[in-house]
């Protein structure tokens, strides 16, 4: 049997094959560069390591078995040995945290984006009991020493500075940047702790969901995503972590908007690239640090058809932006079929 790192190599980025077998793996580069540390804007602006993600993680992952151990993990920042199936798991990113939640994994810590607090909405009921370790930017590395992990997951982008320190405590797998490319960053985490089986039904699941939204669809409405965020106002790509979503449902974009980048950006006197027959909008940070209001209250958006016919919607910024594994993924689903379906 081959292992998904190896049957991925085969596959493009976006394939998932639904029936008694996944392969999906994982499309991104062996190393990444020696930049520094990253904060949650570097993720929401694309930032540091975007444009090399994908194809920089085709190298990464195991040759394993399914659930064999012990196994060596290729990730970026080297090589990791685990020697048995983890059972203590700290995670320092909210896209693995999603990620080990949706392979039903309960963490037994976890780093905040900002604080304790901070955690995505759709995931702070599962994660109401776990102790937090730090934040993303500041770890608290004697609360993780303390809880005795025999894994802990991240990303390079946030914690790159920290792996030799993080490594000394226990076997470490750092993917290159949270959310993009979210469904292989999802089989990273999945062959670190030996559930590759589990992932397979996972993104499965998904695409059982993506087929039954699409069913429910019209036609292919032109889907524009626009999104206010301190110093500049985006509209997102098929890259980004909703653009790949739409990609899935075979949803149209504009043609702006359809290219292969996280976003491209405007200025307020441009809105009317934003146009389409639905455009979805949220805000990244204080609504008064962005051109939110300053736009909404402009004669140009009003006078979009989108706009006028009532199909301009925001939506919640946390799952459809900043959404980086399956669970967040089907919450968008949830709310495409709640806003598009017949």
């Amino acid at each position: 049997m081959q292992s998904i790192r190896t049957t991925f190599r085969s596959l493009s980025r976006s394939a998932v094959i639904v029936g008694t077998v996944l392969a999906l793996g994982i499309a991104g580069c062996s190393t990444a560069s020696d930049e520094a540390t990253s904060t949650s804007d570097d993720v929401a602006v694309g930032g540091r390591l975007f444009s090399t993600a994908d194809s920089a993680t085709a190298a990464l992952g195991s040759d394993a078995e399914p659930g064999q151990f012990p196994r060596t993990v290729v990730h970026s920042r080297g090589e990791t040995t685990i020697e048995q199936q983890p059972q203590r798991v700290v995670v320092l990113d909210s896209g693995e945290i999603d990620q080990v939640l949706s392979l039903g994994v309960t963490p037994v810590g976890i780093a905040s984006p900002k604080d304790a607090s901070s955690q995505p909405a759709y995931l702070k009921d599962q994660l109401a009991d776990i102790q937090t370790v730090g934040t993303t930017s500041e770890l608290n590395f004697e609360a993780i020493a303390a809880l005795n992990p025999d894994l802990i997951l991240g990303s390079k982008l946030r914690v790159d500075e920290s792996y030799d320190q993080l490594s000394q405590i226990a076997p470490t797998v750092l993917s290159i940047r949270p959310g993009f490319p979210w469904k292989e960053n999802f089989l990273l985490t999945a062959d670190a702790l030996g559930l590759e089986g589990k992932a397979v039904e996972v993104l499965n699941e998904y695409q059982t969901h993506v087929d039954a939204v699409r069913e429910t669809i019209d036609g292919s409405p032109e889907i524009s995503l626009v999104r206010f965020m301190p110093g500049r106002t985006r509209l997102y790509g098929n890259l980004s972590f909703i653009g790949v979503i739409l990609k899935d449902l075979g949803l149209s974009r504009p043609e702006i908007q359809n290219i292969d980048d996280l976003a491209v950006e405007i200025s307020p006197e441009n809105i009317a690239d934003a146009n389409g027959d639905w455009i979805f909008y949220s805000t990244y940070g204080k609504p008064e640090a962005t051109e939110q209001d300053n736009i909404l209250s402009n004669e140009l958006w009003h006078n979009l058809p989108a706009v006028q016919e009532g199909h301009a919607l925001e939506v919640n910024d946390e799952s459809w932006f900043m959404g980086l594994g399956p669970l967040g993924a089907n919450e968008v689903l949830n709310d495409i079929e709640n806003i598009l379906g017949s």
